[in-house]
């Protein structure tokens, strides 16, 4: 029986994509997907998530593009005009389970310095009962030690929780461990799969 929801926060809960600013920067396609596939990478993000500074992560980039300065600091002191607001039907699924108090947990990779900014964009944030951030916790996504984490944060054993993540390399890692899983890919398809894992 699945008594909770371990919920994946970009793109499930709040939108997030590195083009909303960077189609700012590079008007030009080409150049801005070159920019994001060579220089601030997504690979290069990751150790954001694990817990490196912005600063400490962009030194070596700097070094080795600075015909791209303003552009690489932009990803963090532009940071926010990546996001596009809350996701509403997550938003309205938080909610509905929180009224009849479902454990919900925050599973997110995600870096120390941008959490608290992010778990202030929508309301629905204070609705979860616990949170796992990559950041402050020292493990990230498709790690097993974070699914582990979560489940205990949530006081339900993985088969107990219903994992909801944009990513199929996650969904497929928890899986593994014996999680329920809703890949996320049309907002409306979440609350059919709430109603059918018996949550709504």
């Amino acid at each position: 029986m699945v008594r909770g929801v371990l919920w994946d926060v970009g793109n499930v809960i709040v939108r997030w994509d590195p083009r909303t600013l960077y189609s700012k920067i590079f008007p030009d396609p080409t150049e801005r997907d070159r920019f994001l596939g060579e220089v601030c990478t997504m690979i290069w993000h990751f150790a954001h998530d694990c817990g490196v500074t912005f600063a400490d992560n962009r030194r070596d980039l700097l070094e080795r593009h600075p015909e791209h300065r303003e552009a690489i600091l932009a990803w963090e002191t532009r940071w926010w005009e990546m996001f596009s607001g809350a996701i509403p039907e997550t938003e309205a699924a938080i909610e509905a389970l929180a009224d009849r108090g479902v454990a919900q947990v925050a599973l997110t990779n995600m870096s120390h310095e941008t959490w608290e900014g992010t778990f202030a964009m929508s309301p629905a944030f204070g609705r979860l009962t616990g949170k796992v951030v990559s950041g402050l916790d020292g493990v990230a996504k498709p790690q097993p030690e974070i699914f582990h984490l979560a489940a205990a944060r949530a006081g339900l054993a993985p088969e107990e929780l219903l994992f909801v993540d944009d990513s199929a390399t996650n969904i497929h890692a928890a899986e593994a461990l014996g999680f329920r899983t809703h890949l996320f890919a049309d907002p409306k398809a979440l609350r059919p799969a709430l109603e059918q894992a018996g949550l709504l």
